[in-house]
């Protein structure tokens, strides 16, 4: 017997590739439970599957970084007195060094991150808190089906007080846009599209840093053998504890204000408004799956 969940969840988090750098991401779950029934005459009660799995599944995944911890690039140390772990990610002249708290990262025994070895790594996970008369679990990780430009995105948020604020988790997001001017609607669709455009190709594979979390390679605790010159250093405190970053500055954007989707929606309305200042600019920025953010210029 089967029991079958779609949707049970959305994996927003950002994963280290040697190729594309730091990637945002959101991967929506489904879940198959193969077994027996039990004595309810239930492979599994609903409410289990969806309060219980979900629940694994958000803490060993979502809103963290994937480490590839198999990958060459790939260098951790924990540090056992504050129960942090640096990361360095040594790719060529475009390096990533982060120290965080431990929980802030998912570490994938693999070579690379994908959706087959995040599947692995979760199936081992939940395995061990199945009940007896569930024999195996099935898990699909897909993306959502996004037919206009979307971009991939990471960033933290200090003030947040749940797992927000980790420095270095993300999204795969849709970005609408409506434009308008009063004296010609008849090109109003072109525009909306090279505008969508325009973002998808600038926010692809960034990394959204905000002003007041920059710091000098000094304040950075991590032992990275990188400069000013190539990578831009975020450090900030929170409820969780220290979190640092440096990251090339080729692939980070910064902005002034926090990097919430609010934030973010308003900053790419007034970007808009300041590249095109006769149009009206509506921004509809989303933030993984089915939600966002609103914002006019």
């Amino acid at each position: 017997m089967q029991l079958f969940v779609n949707d049970l969840t959305v994996m927003d988090f950002s994963y280290l590739c040697p190729k594309r750098g730091m990637v945002g991401e959101s991967w929506i779950v489904d879940v198959i439970l193969n077994g027996d029934l039990n004595e309810e005459s239930m492979v599994l009660d609903f409410g289990r599957v969806k309060k219980h799995l979900k629940a694994l599944i958000d803490l060993h995944v979502d809103h963290k970084l994937l480490v590839p911890a198999e990958h060459q690039y790939t260098q951790t140390r924990h540090v056992e007195t504050d129960d942090t772990v640096i990361v360095h990610f040594n790719r060529p002249n475009k390096s990533i060094h982060l120290n965080c708290p431990a929980e802030a990262y998912g570490f994938i025994y693999a070579s690379a991150v994908t959706q087959d070895s995040v599947k692995e790594y979760l199936k081992q996970i939940i395995a061990t808190e199945l009940p007896g008369n569930v024999a195996g679990i099935d898990l699909k990780l897909r993306e959502e089906s996004i037919e206009t430009p979307y971009y991939h995105y990471t960033h933290g948020l200090k003030k947040h007080d749940g797992n927000c604020q980790r420095i270095a988790h993300g999204h795969r997001s849709r970005v609408d846009i409506q434009v308008g001017n009063n004296n010609d609607t008849t090109s109003a669709d072109a525009l909306n599209a090279q505008w969508q455009h325009y973002w998808a190709e600038r926010f692809e594979d960034i990394y959204i840093g905000t002003t007041d979390d920059l710091t000098r390679p000094s304040a950075l605790v991590s032992d990275a053998k990188v400069t000013q010159q190539s990578h831009y250093f975020f450090s900030y405190e929170a409820s969780q504890g220290r979190f640092e970053l440096a990251i090339p500055k080729a692939e980070c954007e910064i902005i002034a204000s926090d990097s919430t989707v609010e934030c973010l929606a308003q900053f790419m309305a007034d970007e808009q408004k300041r590249l095109a200042p006769d149009l009206t600019h509506t921004v509809i920025a989303y933030e993984g799956v089915g939600k966002g953010a609103i914002a006019y210029a």
